[in-house]
């Protein structure tokens, strides 16, 4: 069987990132497993097993899923399905399996990291300093931890301190799959995307997507992007992962990674089966008329290791990329080779220990100014790959600046690439798979100017039903297409700050355990100098048992009960207060209007309530917390009973799911 290589979900990155790619050093593919008994049949945890080691988490999840909703279920299938939904970027439902995977008594201390991680990666910095603190006391070793635990102390500076970089989600090219590593030349930029199922038959396990392909896209004088197009055959001729691309100055010769197309790969033997792993190389492609010809590098070595993510220096006689090759300081290095005077590359050097960690650095570019900016999961971050600024060349270079938020994020931020650079403005794009993107990995133009006037809001945070002020509230102000501007706790007078920009439509929004979320709209439209504006967010106590509030926007199909896209994004909230709230245990129930008989009225809204309950655990939540109970229309809200004439709005409002406490 082949199977793409991917030592961790930072290398896996290297080549999926990111969904794919930050989940990428890796290789790929899927091919033929040999099993030593032809006509052996395996049961659902060896399918389950089997699927896990050839990387193919997508279909592992859902056979580890079955496995879980038990009585009692076994801890290493609740671990292997954290493990698959954080390979797959799917940091959510990472973080529900997680959260039960630490509440068993078995749960090893590693754990505690790995839950950590995933609470970081979701923007969760205090929760997880815990884990991470967790583990340093249960162990004693507190040096393993360091490095995130600075990573979250320095995150709640930077989101309360956000810099004047302004982000915009490129649209018109950014798809529901995955797009990233932008490399603009002249008036188009090169990048890398996840085609369509409907374009392509192979579909890559790890993901359940298409192998990724070379785009082209427009680029405007704002750097906007439009009209994408897969580049041309000729780019895109292999049959697996293909891309990032770089290009030398005149574009007439491109830096193409790509994964070994051919058999030759690493060959292992795991659980009585053998594997070919494919690694990454990669490839010159220079342009001949209309064609472009490969070319391999010639360090390429898909037997040991994987080589890619090129990027040329200012004069182009330095060729920068990333490999796996031994003699590195972490997983993934950057490594240069110089151009020799016959035009050939030279041997391999690692650029050194001040930039390359124990970690995983990877995706470079050079800067107009000779600065590299790479990014890496080694240094103090906010989370997943972060983007880092260093100044010098070759083996000589300054300690690395983090970029700070909103550069950075929780998530993956990786190739991050110049197009401007002044004293006082930056222009360019840069990669991430941030929450509230299009899809995996979206492309986003970035610009950085300095403010000339300052607007500042100033709120308060109180108990709605005491009205005294609640201190560390965890504050957010989203912008009009709900993406994080800024993120801080309010003081112990239960006061907080922001700078907003002009002409913005904000929201701004306070959380606090035992507490229901309260929101305000804010807007700077209009204001021409600077000014101040005050919010102020009430917070109502919840979970009283007895207590009952109903789900709103929960709409079923009519005569069905399958839970429909919207109503899992309204579950799904459930889910994290029921993640959030371990002890919580509910009665989840369904009502219907007073149409049809009772009979029928009762099943349909128990099989409603029930396929709600089926919902929440998937997600992870354990079946015994909760119960479902379908009501029909034995508790209706309004006087719309059998024989009475009313509106279709007063009959929706007795179509409704509630949520009622049961203990806490």
């Amino acid at each position: 069987m082949e199977r793409m290589d991917i030592k961790d979900n930072a290398l896996a990155k290297f080549y999926l990132s990111m969904v794919t790619f930050v989940s990428l050093f890796i290789t790929a593919t899927v091919l033929s497993i040999v099993p030593v008994h032809a006509q052996e049949q395996l049961g659902l945890r060896d399918r389950a097993e089997e699927l896990y080691r050839k990387y193919e988490y997508a279909h592992a999840a859902a056979a580890y899923v079955k496995l879980a909703d038990r009585k009692k279920p076994r801890l290493e299938d609740l671990e292997r399905l954290a493990d698959c939904y954080e390979k797959m970027n799917d940091y959510e439902s990472a973080e529900n399996w997680y959260a039960r995977v630490i509440q068993d008594e078995k749960s090893d201390a590693a754990n505690l990291i790995k839950y950590g991680s995933v609470l970081k990666t979701n923007g969760k910095y205090a929760e997880a300093r815990k884990q991470f603190e967790a583990y340093a006391s249960q162990t004693g070793d507190a040096e393993a931890v360091a490095i995130d635990i600075a990573g979250c102390d320095s995150a709640v500076v930077w989101m309360a301190n956000p810099t004047a970089h302004y982000l915009r989600n490129e649209a018109n090219i950014n798809t529901a799959l995955s797009e990233f590593s932008a490399y603009p030349l002249n008036n188009k930029i090169y990048y890398t995307g996840e085609p369509d199922a409907n374009m392509f038959n192979t579909t890559y396990g790890w993901t359940g997507n298409t192998f990724l392909r070379v785009y082209t896209a427009d680029r405007s004088t704002d750097n906007s992007l439009s009209q994408p197009t897969i580049a041309p055959a000729g780019l895109n001729s292999e049959p697996y992962h293909i891309g990032p691309v770089a290009a030398d100055k005149d574009g007439n010769t491109l830096y193409v990674t790509r994964t070994y197309p051919g058999k030759e790969g690493e060959r292992t033997r795991e659980a009585r089966k053998k594997y070919r792993t494919s690694k990454l190389e990669l490839y010159t492609y220079t342009k001949d008329n209309d064609e472009w010809k490969p070319a391999a590098f010639p360090y390429n070595n898909i037997k040991e290791y994987s080589v890619g993510h090129a990027t040329l220096s200012e004069d182009g006689n330095t060729l920068y990329f990333v490999s796996d090759m031994p003699s590195g300081h972490g997983g993934t290095d950057i490594w240069y080779c110089e151009r020799q005077t016959d035009g050939t590359w030279g041997t391999p050097i690692n650029v050194g220990s001040t930039i390359n960690s124990a970690g995983d650095e990877m995706f470079p570019n050079i800067g107009s100014d000779g600065a590299l900016y790479f990014s890496s999961d080694g240094f103090a971050g906010m989370g997943g790959l972060d983007v880092f600024k260093t100044q010098g060349n070759k083996s000589t270079w300054s300690s690395p600046e983090n970029l700070g938020f909103p550069v950075n994020s929780a998530r993956d931020d990786f190739a991050y690439i110049a197009v401007y650079e002044g004293d006082a403005n930056v222009s360019g794009y840069l990669s991430s798979n941030r929450r509230d993107g299009r899809g995996g990995d979206d492309i986003y133009s970035f610009s950085y100017e300095k403010p000339r006037i300052i607007i500042i809001l100033i709120g308060t945070t109180s108990d709605k039903s005491t009205g005294e002020r609640l201190p560390a509230t965890s504050v957010t102000l989203y912008d009009g297409e709900r993406e994080i501007i800024a993120k801080k706790n309010s003081d112990q007078q239960g006061k907080f700050e922001f700078v907003l920009d002009r002409d913005q439509r904000y929201t701004v929004l306070g959380r606090k355990e035992g507490y229901h979320a309260d929101s305000a709209k804010v807007s700077t439209e209009g204001i021409t100098k600077s000014d101040t504006l005050e919010v102020a967010l009430l917070l109502e106590p919840i979970f009283e048992v007895g207590q009952t509030f109903e789900l709103e926007n929960i709409y079923y199909d009519f005569d069905k009960h399958n839970i429909r896209p919207d109503a899992a994004e309204i579950l799904d909230e459930l889910v994290r207060t029921m993640r959030d709230h371990p002890t919580l245990k509910i009665e989840l129930s369904s009502h219907t209007d007073s149409r049809g008989s009772d009979a029928y009225n009762v099943a349909l809204s128990q099989r409603r309530a029930e396929a709600a309950v089926d919902y929440l655990v998937s997600k992870g939540i354990a079946r015994d917390r909760m119960q479902a109970a379908g009501y029909g229309e034995r508790r209706l809200v309004n006087h719309c009973s059998d024989g009475v004439s009313c509106s279709r709005a007063e009959h929706q409002a007795n179509r409704r799911t509630e949520v009622t406490v049961l203990e806490y």
